[in-house]
């Protein structure tokens, strides 16, 4: 990747990430919750990947800006394990039980929040719905606060078959932490590396972010050392997006206490040259692995994908959803439970799914989520393949939108290969730090009135 400031600077745009295509914004609440419950019901020999959402945190970290509820009081967890089994039970009647679960992961809020007595109901609840694997094959993740695990909770993950965890670790730096308001020394992040490297945990993920409070490329410089030291599979390396009247919390960080633009920047790239540097491979967008690992793996092989927990390597399959505010995808058909938890449990206790919004793509949704998707995992896109699959003539489909891309061909940013036999579109290294902005040409709902993050 080739690190080119003004071209950075050109393109310093607000966007999507594209963890789906539509993206959330098109959802809408006055679909007909029938239409999406029938497609549903579609018959699909697909593998499944499933996702639960557990919103509490006993913590509130001031910079976080996911669907959460901060409380002290763990009891809370006992009536929503019992929410997300109803709920299972009403989703998996709609669902052929002999349809494994390649993919399984929890996300937060605090999943960890959950003492060891309901993860162990959770559990046995997912397995009475679904049929889980445990051969070493699976990718079953879950996120961790290092401030909410200890070390039997953790071997019971493990005996429940979790064998990939994501460590929010953000800045070791204790200045930024009591900012932010989460501190987790050194020690104790590296505990619990060493605890899950010993129960035979085969992928550690750590998420970084940069552009909190007091930062400085001296400090966040010491926080990378230590992270490579402590060699993750894989970094997430995110941009604070600090949007204060959306995130009450976010109020709390002073503005004068925020990098600046161009020192975010600076942070930035020093954070992905040490990344690389230290022999890892730049995945795309804010993600980051070793070679070895099986997301570098999958992106050489053409099998990377982006979903709604992001870039995943299991590809084709149905991603299906538990808990408030969470979101499936089967096979461009998106459904949105409640993102209130009064809401989501008057639903579940009347025996109804929790179905706040959804969409059904059409089949120009389905092409262009073809194209957004191919660009932003693998950088390169065969055009003769989306021809042959969609029965369309590319460069006549997206007449409009090859022009649209003209300034960022004489920008370098990419380039378009007639080889005769096939035409490919390929991302040069000077522009797949912006992935982003050559994706938003090809969507057709972008709407100046949303407000994104920075692509950079």
């Amino acid at each position: 990747m080739i690190w080119d400031s003004e071209l950075i600077g050109k393109y310093d745009l607000s966007g999507p990430r594209y963890t789906s295509y539509p993206t959330a914004p098109q959802f809408d609440a006055n679909i007909s919750k029938i239409a999406l419950i029938d497609k549903m019901l579609t018959s699909s020999e697909a593998p499944l990947s499933l996702y639960f959402h557990i919103p509490f945190c006993a913590h509130l970290c001031y910079y976080c800006a996911c669907n959460k509820i901060v409380t002290k009081q763990y009891d809370k967890g006992a009536e929503y394990v019992e929410l997300l089994g109803e709920e299972m039970r009403l989703r998996s009647l709609m669902l052929d039980h002999t349809r494994t679960v390649t993919q399984l992961h929890f996300g937060g809020g605090t999943p960890t929040f959950l003492t060891e007595a309901l993860i162990k109901i959770l559990f046995n609840s997912i397995k009475q719905h679904f049929t889980l694997i445990n051969d070493g094959t699976q990718d079953y993740s879950i996120e961790i606060d290092p401030r909410e695990i200890s070390h039997s909770k953790l071997k019971l993950l493990t005996q429940m078959g979790i064998n990939r965890i994501s460590i929010g670790v953000q800045d070791f730096d204790g200045k930024v932490q009591k900012a932010i308001h989460r501190i987790q020394p050194l020690k104790m992040v590296t505990n619990l590396v060493t605890y899950a490297r010993e129960m035979g945990i085969k992928s550690i993920n750590f998420d970084l972010i940069y552009g909190l409070p007091y930062q400085s490329l001296e400090g966040f410089r010491e926080t990378l050392d230590k992270v490579v030291a402590l060699s993750p599979e894989r970094i997430s390396l995110f941009n604070y997006a600090h949007l204060p009247e959306r995130f009450p919390a976010q109020r709390r960080l002073l503005d004068e206490s925020l990098p600046t633009s161009n020192m975010k920047l600076a942070l930035l790239r020093m954070g992905i040259e040490r990344l690389m540097d230290a022999g890892y491979e730049y995945i795309g967008m804010d993600h980051f692995a070793k070679p070895d690992d099986t997301l570098a793996q999958a992106q050489k092989q053409g099998e990377l994908q982006r979903n709604f927990q992001g870039y995943t390597t299991h590809a084709g399959t149905d991603l299906v959803a538990f808990g408030v505010s969470a979101i499936s995808d089967l096979n461009g058909v998106y459904i949105q439970n409640h993102t209130d938890l009064t809401m989501y449990r008057h639903s579940i206790e009347k025996g109804q799914l929790a179905i706040a919004k959804g969409y059904i793509s059409n089949l120009d949704d389905r092409i262009r989520h073809q194209v957004i998707m191919t660009l932003i995992s693998q950088f390169e896109l065969n055009t003769d393949e989306i021809e042959r699959k969609f029965s369309i003539r590319f460069f006549d489909y997206f007449a409009i939108e090859v022009d649209n891309l003209t300034p960022m061909i004489e920008d370098g940013m990419l380039e378009i290969h007639d080889g005769g036999m096939q035409t490919t579109i390929k991302v040069t290294d000077r522009g797949r730090l912006l992935i982003r902005c050559i994706c938003m040409v090809f969507d057709k709902y972008l709407n100046g009135a949303i407000k994104y993050s920075k692509v950079i």
